[in-house]
């Protein structure tokens, strides 16, 4: 298929902010003494840091804790360490040769105002005609809402959009968007530890 326009992902996809999303995970899971595993945190790549700690709570009989409040100190946390975030250069290069040439959206389950400037921090805001977030849609991924809230902004049937992920969960959205979905991992991974970079 020869798309009409292309989705990314954001975060593990365009911008190597996983491992900065881990420290700041690492330290919010210390202070609230909730077990959360690094592997764990890469599965669960694209939902939510609020729906991750409702299911953390539930799991772990810790329901009276807020998972708003938290997830926005998480997220706090992460901020800081944006002047630390990388592109991830094959997916970056591929949006620069089709840049101007196809229309392109983001589709992420992170949040606003992080993903915005992440994204300005690596000088490509303004090639996208869609920023849609996990705070635009009902449902967040893996259901496909984020996916076809940006083709609809885009203006283009999901069915002749080519999106980018680099999670399990987020090929899932895609697949059930209608979508082509290409996993990014394969194109920067090594072997060995979750979100080790080439």
């Amino acid at each position: 298929m020869t798309p009409a326009a292309l989705i990314f992902d954001c975060d593990g996809t365009l911008a190597d902010t996983m491992p900065l999303h881990w420290r700041a995970w690492e330290q919010t899971a210390r202070q609230y003494e909730l077990q959360f595993t690094e592997e764990r945190f890469y599965a669960l790549g694209g939902v939510p840091a609020r729906n991750i700690l409702a299911m953390l709570f539930v799991e772990q009989g810790r329901e009276g804790l807020d998972a708003h409040k938290i997830a926005k100190e998480k997220e706090e946390r992460y901020l800081q360490l944006l002047p630390e975030v990388r592109p991830i250069e094959p997916v970056v290069e591929l949006a620069r040769v089709c840049r101007g040439r196809l229309p392109m959206g983001i589709a992420t389950g992170g949040s606003r105002p992080a993903i915005p400037r992440v994204l300005q921090a690596l000088g490509i805001l303004d090639w996208f005609g869609a920023v849609v977030t996990s705070q635009d849609v009902r449902n967040p991924k893996p259901a496909p809402d984020p996916f076809l809230e940006a083709a609809r902004q885009l203006g283009v049937d999901p069915k002749l959009c080519r999106a980018y992920e680099d999670t399990d969960l987020g090929m899932a959205s895609i697949r059930a968007a209608g979508m082509e979905a290409v996993d990014v991992r394969p194109w920067y991974m090594r072997p060995g530890s979750p979100g080790s970079r080439l």
